[in-house]
Parts: C-alpha cells; sequence; structure tokens
C-alpha cells in the first residue's frame, strides 16, 4: 500500500508541482485519505492520495480481491479566490473512501453527491467523474496491479444532476461545451437545460 501511494505522490508532483497544503482525514474503518493543494496562477487545483491504495471492488462481489481492480484518485480544479474551496477537503475526503466505506467504483461517468455543498455557498453538492488521462497521466502499476486513473471532477448543480440521470454524462459534457460553461468557476450558475 505504501509503495503504491509513493508512486502515486511522485506521479502528482511531477504533474502539479509541489503542494502548498495537505489535509489528512481518517474515517471509523478505513485508510486515511490525504487530499493536497496545488496553486497555479489563479487556479486552486485539489488531489486525493490514498484512495488508490486498494482496488475497489465490484460491489456484487462475494470477496473483494486485495489485488486486482481498478484504482483512482481524484482531482478538482476551480479558480482560487472566488469562494472558501479549501472547504472542499472533507467532502472530497469522503467522495475518496466511498469505494471503501460504501463498496462503489468510482469510474468516468458517475456521478457522486456528497449531500451538501461542496464548499461554502456553493451551488454544487454533486461532481461528474470525468475521463482520465488529461491533468495527470495514469500511472502504471507492475502487474497484476491495475493503473491509477487521476480523476477529474466536474461540480454539478443540482438540475445538472438531475439532467445528468435522464439524459446521460456525454450528453451534460457536450450542453456544457456548447454553452461554453467555465466548469471552474466555483460560483457558476447552472447550465441552460431543456
Amino acid at each position: 500500500m505504501g509503495e503504491v501511494l509513493a508512486l502515486v505522490e511522485a506521479r502528482l508532483l511531477t504533474a502539479l508541482g509541489e503542494p502548498d497544503a495537505r489535509a489528512a482525514v481518517t474515517f471509523l474503518g478505513t485508510d486515511r485519505i490525504e487530499v493536497l493543494r496545488f496553486a497555479s496562477g489563479d487556479l486552486v487545483r485539489y488531489a486525493t492520495l490514498g484512495m488508490s491504495a486498494q482496488p475497489m471492488a465490484d460491489p456484487t462481489a462475494v470477496l473483494a480481491d486485495p489485488v486486482k481492480g481498478p484504482r483512482a484518485e481524484l482531482v478538482l480544479t476551480v479558480r482560487g479566490g472566488l469562494a472558501e474551496t479549501d472547504k472542499v477537503l472533507r467532502p472530497l475526503a469522503v467522495l475518496a473512501a466511498s469505494p471503501q466505506v460504501e463498496g462503489v467504483v468510482v469510474a468516468p461517468g458517475a456521478s457522486l453527491d456528497v449531500g451538501e455543498p461542496l464548499w461554502p455557498g456553493a451551488p454544487f453538492s454533486s461532481v461528474l467523474v470525468a475521463e482520465s488521462g488529461g491533468l495527470v497521466e495514469d500511472l502504471e502499476l507492475d502487474d497484476p496491479l491495475d493503473p491509477v486513473r487521476f480523476l477529474p471532477l466536474l461540480p454539478m448543480t443540482p438540475n445538472e444532476a438531475a439532467w445528468k440521470r435522464v439524459h446521460g454524462a456525454q450528453a451534460l459534457e457536450e450542453r456544457w461545451l456548447a454553452n461554453g460553461t467555465d466548469l471552474r468557476d466555483p460560483l457558476r450558475r447552472s447550465v441552460t437545460l431543456d
């Protein structure tokens, strides 16, 4: 576990630079989850560290495989200085612990909901999990371990989350793109949905 996390942290530092802050959260019955903050110009990136220590298990499996299975960390990017986004540390840790706590497999296209604003005054309580391979490249591990994927999180308003449930993740992403939605704006309003 420690070896995987050391490699994951090295990949994050290579891609994002030195973190300017980090916090750790431990939930009862789970491994410790850290959230690292990286400031880059007017952008602030938050990345989890700890979710990939264990592979995510299929919730229908009788026994969880301790070696094989998808591994991931979460990355959220927002514009700094517009809202109290540093309060997102605990919600991010909750999302990163969800595979251990709830037995879910976090994958692109999934919706994750924390049931409260991501930070004070945020119009978002859920996120859309996007495809990996952009900002932070996937980290290949030795066989038989699956690679660690760094999954971007895109905050969704309640209306967007409801619309996504009906029309799908791709349709919502296309709607954002067509409207020029700034997904990094921590105060943005819901995209026009019809």
